[in-house]
């Protein structure tokens, strides 16, 4: 299993996917604060809405068409501004799909890990050896020769390592 020694610390695998979770967190929660923060921009700008709501008695011609000018304007900015929210969240919405697809990945090596970890725990520590090299997948020839047990033996141990796995 890949660690990592840092000034007396040694950092596994199972420390990386944990920091890369906490990471994952802190961004969505910077994400949902800065959402906050536009929404809370566009509820308190009440120029659109005021403009709106309190119509004036008869405003010359020059000034209503100031007036649409700056409605069109703030819709088009209003509608600007939602569209690239849009575009930010789907980018966010598929790192987070990547990220999940990743995390999935690093949970199915560490099983694997932990599945040859466990195979070697149970077995005698003379067959320690054999053992993690049946689960590794090699052959009992090459397993016998290489640990200096029977042939036989070597069968054994890939026949446990085998049903080990299911």
């Amino acid at each position: 299993m890949p660690v990592l020694e840092l000034g007396g610390m040694t950092l596994g695998l199972r420390e990386g996917v944990i920091a890369m979770i906490v990471l994952v967190a802190a961004y969505m929660v910077f994400v949902v604060l800065r959402m906050r923060r536009l929404r809370k921009a566009t509820v308190a700008s009440p120029e659109t809405s005021a403009a709106v709501a309190l119509p004036a008695e008869s405003p010359p011609p020059a000034a209503e068409i100031d007036e649409q000018w700056a409605q069109a304007s703030a819709g088009i900015a209003g509608n600007a501004l939602r569209s690239g929210l849009e575009q930010e969240f789907d980018q966010l919405r598929d790192e987070v799909d990547a990220m999940r697809g990743e995390l999935a990945a690093l949970r199915n090596d560490m099983l694997q890990e932990l599945a040859h970890l466990r195979a070697s725990q149970t077995v005698s520590p003379i067959y320690g050896d054999a053992m993690q090299m049946a689960a590794s997948g090699y052959d009992p020839v090459a397993i016998a020769e290489r640990c200096g047990i029977a042939r036989a033996e070597a069968e054994l141990v890939v026949a446990l390592a085998k049903s080990q796995e299911r």
